[in-house]
C-alpha cells in the first residue's frame, strides 16, 4: 500500500530496523503479542501475514497468543465494508475480484482479498493459486491478498476468517472481499460475516443449476451476470430481466433493501463501477435504517457461538478415550454391527466419563 517516506521512516523506527538491515534469521524471530500489534498498526505486510498464519494455526500454544493479538486489535477494526462474493465454478470469481479490486484500489481504497481455495477431500491439500490468478491486483500497493484452504468448512471459508478480517481492518484495509468456494455448499457461513453478499451468475448456465442457485440467491443482496461481453451481451441482458422477475417472488434478505441485478464484464471492466455503487448505496441505506449496526451485532454473537461449537468439537476429538475407541466404533458402524446413533452415544459416553472440567477449561 502507498506509504509516505517520512511516515515509513517513523514506522521503521518504532518497529526497529527494516528488512534490509536485519539478517533473515533474526527477522524470523518469534514474535510476541506486542510485536504483532505494533507491526500491524504500523502497516507491516510481513507481520500481518505472520499474524494470519498464527490465527490459522492449530499448534499448541498458538491459540492463546492469537486470541490476545485479535483482542488487542479489535478497537482498531470494524470500519471497513465487508463484501462476500460467491458463484458456481466457472463463473469467473477470481477474474471479477481482480477487476473489482483494481477499480477500488485505483479509487484510493485499501483492499484485502480473503480468497479461499477448496481443499482436497482426499489429501486435505489446496493449490492456493489465487495470487497467480490475480497477478495485477497482487502487485497493487493498495491490495493485500491472502489465499487460505477451506479445509472442508461449509461455505468455503476457513474457520478463522473472522479473525483474519479483524487483522486486515486493523492493518488499515477499508474494504474486505471474501471469496467463497462456491460449489453448492452452505453459504450462510459467509453471509454471517459480511455486510453485502454478492452472487455472480452466468447467462444460459442451464436448468440443472437452478436448484443450487436458489438457496444462494435467497441470501444475496445483489446479483451480477458476469461475462457480459462479446456475443454474450444479449444473453446477459436477457438473464438480467429473468432474474429480476424471479426476485419478485423472493423476500429480500435485508429489510429495507431491494435486491438489484446488474451485468458486468470482468475483462472489459464494464459494469464494475456500477456494482461498487450498488454496494455503496446499500451501506448508506443500512446505516440510515440502523440495519447495518444490527447486522454487525448479530455477527459478533454468531462468532461467539461458532467458537463455542469449535471448542467442544476440538475437545471431543482430542479426548484420549475417544481417540482410542474411535477406530473400532467406526469399523463397527461401517460393517453394520453397530447403528450410527449407538456408535455416537458410545463415543459421547466415553467423552463425558473421562473429561475433567479442569482439562476443558485449560483448553480455553
Amino acid at each position: 500500500m502507498n506509504e509516505d517516506p517520512q511516515n515509513a521512516g517513523m514506522a521503521r523506527e518504532r518497529m526497529g530496523p527494516g528488512p534490509e538491515d536485519v539478517p533473515r534469521a533474526q527477522m524470523r524471530r518469534r514474535l510476541g503479542a506486542e510485536d504483532y500489534v505494533r507491526g500491524i498498526l504500523a502497516g507491516d505486510r510481513a507481520v500481518l501475514a505472520r499474524a494470519i498464519t498464527l490465527v490459522e494455526s492449530n499448534a499448541p500454544g498458538h491459540t492463546d497468543l492469537a486470541q490476545e493479538v485479535v483482542t488487542r486489535l479489535l478497537p482498531h477494526a470494524g470500519d471497513s465494508i465487508r463484501v462476500g462474493i460467491t458463484g458456481v465454478p466457472g463463473v469467473g470469481k477470481s477474474t471479477f475480484i481482480e477487476a473489482f479490486g483494481m477499480h477500488l484500489c485505483d479509487m484510493g481504497r485499501r483492499v484485502a482479498v480473503l480468497a479461499v481455495d477448496p481443499s482436497s477431500t482426499l489429501t486435505g491439500g489446496s493449490i492456493l493459486g489465487d495470487k497467480t490468478r490475480m497477478d495485477r491486483l497482487s502487485r497493487h500497493p493498495n491490495a493485500f491478498i491472502r489465499p487460505s484452504p477451506s479445509a472442508g468448512n461449509l461455505g468455503g471459508v476457513t474457520r478463522k476468517s473472522r479473525e483474519t478480517i479483524v487483522l486486515c481492518e486493523a492493518f488499515g484495509c477499508d474494504t474486505i472481499l471474501v471469496e467463497t468456494v462456491g460449489v453448492g455448499q452452505s453459504e450462510t457461513a459467509v453471509r454471517a460475516m459480511v455486510d453485502f453478499f454478492l452472487v455472480l451468475l452466468l447467462a444460459g448456465a442451464g436448468d440443472e443449476l437452478q436448484g443450487m442457485k436458489k438457496g444462494i440467491i435467497e441470501l444475496a443482496d445483489g446479483l451480477a451476470i458476469n461475462k457480459a461481453d462479446g456475443q454474450n451481451k444479449v444473453a446477459a441482458e436477457t438473464a438480467k430481466i429473468e432474474y429480476s422477475r424471479a426476485l419478485r417472488y423472493l423476500g429480500p434478505p435485508t429489510s429495507g433493501w431491494r435486491v438489484e441485478v446488474l451485468t458486468c464484464s470482468s475483462i472489459e471492466g464494464a459494469g464494475i463501477p456500477e456494482i461498487w455503487d450498488m454496494v455503496r448505496r446499500f451501506r448508506e441505506t443500512m446505516l440510515r435504517t440502523g440495519a447495518y449496526v444490527e447486522r454487525r451485532q448479530k455477527q459478533r454473537t454468531s462468532w461467539m457461538v461458532e467458537m463455542i461449537e469449535q471448542h467442544l468439537y476440538d475437545s471431543f476429538y482430542q479426548n484420549a478415550a475417544v481417540q482410542e475407541a474411535l477406530p473400532a466404533v467406526r469399523k463397527a458402524v461401517l460393517e453394520g454391527r453397530l447403528t450410527t446413533s449407538a456408535g455416537a452415544r458410545d463415543l459421547l459416553r466415553r467423552f463425558y466419563e473421562t473429561s475433567l472440567l479442569e482439562d476443558l477449561i485449560a483448553g480455553l
